[in-house]
């Protein structure tokens, strides 16, 4: 192997400082290679497991219509777009997906981005700037964060969910400031709960704020698989409607749904969108699929949800809301090894630590999708059981 040359040495110094301090508070990340499969199969490091850490919510993603679809379109249109889809890369499915998107939302129009992280970072600063005011939920996702950064707008936090606190930061700050925006995830990632999105559109009324959530994981799996605006009869509400296809959609890419000027001045002003080679078009028709096919199948979109309660039920925890339900532990390097014993019986969950949740909130985060069995449920329920994982004290 090549070495470094000498004045690489700072560098290297600084990287290996930075490791060893990872690796020392158990924060250390390492890709794993996983082989994944129908019903939520997967080979990990060449072990067979069941994964229940997914976010493919429906098992769209394997599902054999979505992947001949894109096929299709792969032989069709070719792999790649070819360029940005204000150069040429605008192929004929962006239309199509973009319509079923707007009136799957019951919004006026729809706009396709690369990625949710593209997405996040490309809408907040087209329409926030340095004279404004942005206050969204302290655990909003890490690219709701870097699009408010992107925005130089004036940016504050309120306690997670808690709307008076939302509302005593808009009447302390929204007075010096052009524009408002309030923003939150519909559902978290982390701990599976919903916003407070009726309370949070009465109050963006009442200090013209706009309210925009992230759906990334709310779409496919509340509300009828139309998401949290639908799920807190807040619709009417939320402008901004923002979202993945890459979760419970199984394909790939972000979008937003909203009026038509909004959507309309993106493809000017969103920097993620206009710089960026577009989408495979096989990854556009997967998710034109999957939207067909969540909304012809009710029952697929309600069985995550009803797993993730069984499973909460049985461990003694609180009943989720979405198909998210955290096992909290608390320390980085127990955690850790709670998944490894899972994995030991056939179950992959991932450890999430800090960075990405708080200092002390380590947990086992476990997922639910349609296309797990009931007897994967029933086995996960046992094993989690035997390493004592759940609220055995807690009242039923």
């Amino acid at each position: 192997m090549k070495q470094s040359p000498a004045h690489h040495k700072s560098l290297l110094n600084f990287v290996d400082n930075k490791l060893h301090d990872l690796e020392r508070k158990s924060r250390r990340r390492s890709l794993k290679t996983s082989a994944r499969s129908t019903g939520m199969r997967t080979k990990c490091d060449n072990q067979d497991l069941i994964s229940f850490t997914d976010n493919d919510y429906l098992g769209l993603s394997t599902h054999p219509e979505v992947i001949n679809a894109s096929i299709k379109a792969t032989k069709t249109y070719g792999v790649g777009a070819g360029a940005s889809r204000l150069v040429s890369g605008n192929h004929p499915l962006y239309d199509r997906l973009e319509k079923k998107i707007a009136s799957f939302k019951q919004c006026e129009a729809a706009i396709i981005f690369g990625s949710g992280y593209m997405a996040n970072i490309g809408i907040i600063p087209a329409l926030m700037a340095s004279s404004d005011l942005i206050i969204a939920d302290e655990l909003v996702h890490t690219c709701i964060r870097s699009g408010m950064a992107l925005s130089n707008a004036t940016c504050h936090f309120f306690k997670h969910n808690d709307t008076v606190h939302a509302k005593q930061l808009l009447e302390t700050y929204r007075s010096h400031f052009q524009k408002a925006m309030i923003i939150v995830d519909g559902v978290y990632s982390m701990d599976g709960d919903i916003a407070p999105l009726k309370e949070l559109g009465v109050l963006s009324q009442m200090f013209d704020a706009w309210l925009m959530n992230d759906d990334a994981h709310a779409l496919g799996t509340i509300g009828g698989g139309r998401g949290s605006a639908i799920a807190t009869k807040a619709h009417d509400l939320v402008p901004l409607q923002m979202g993945t296809l890459s979760k419970a959609i199984g394909a790939y890419g972000g979008y937003l749904a909203g009026p038509k000027p909004v959507i309309e001045l993106m493809k000017s002003r969103a920097r993620s969108l206009i710089y960026t080679t577009g989408l495979p078009p096989g990854t556009i028709a997967a998710a034109i699929k999957a939207i067909e096919i969540i909304e012809s199948e009710p029952r697929r979109v309600e069985r995550p949800l009803q797993l993730a309660q069984k499973f909460a039920k049985d461990l003694n925890l609180p009943a989720p809301d979405s198909p998210i339900v955290p096992v909290f532990i608390g320390k980085e390097r127990p955690t850790l090894l709670a998944a490894e014993a899972l994995a030991r019986q056939g179950f992959q969950v991932t450890a999430i630590r800090p960075p990405t949740v708080p200092v002390g909130t380590s947990r086992l985060r476990f997922t639910f999708s349609a296309t797990h069995l009931d007897s994967d449920v029933d086995n996960l329920i046992t094993a989690c059981l035997n390493l004592n994982l759940g609220n055995p004290s807690r009242e039923q």
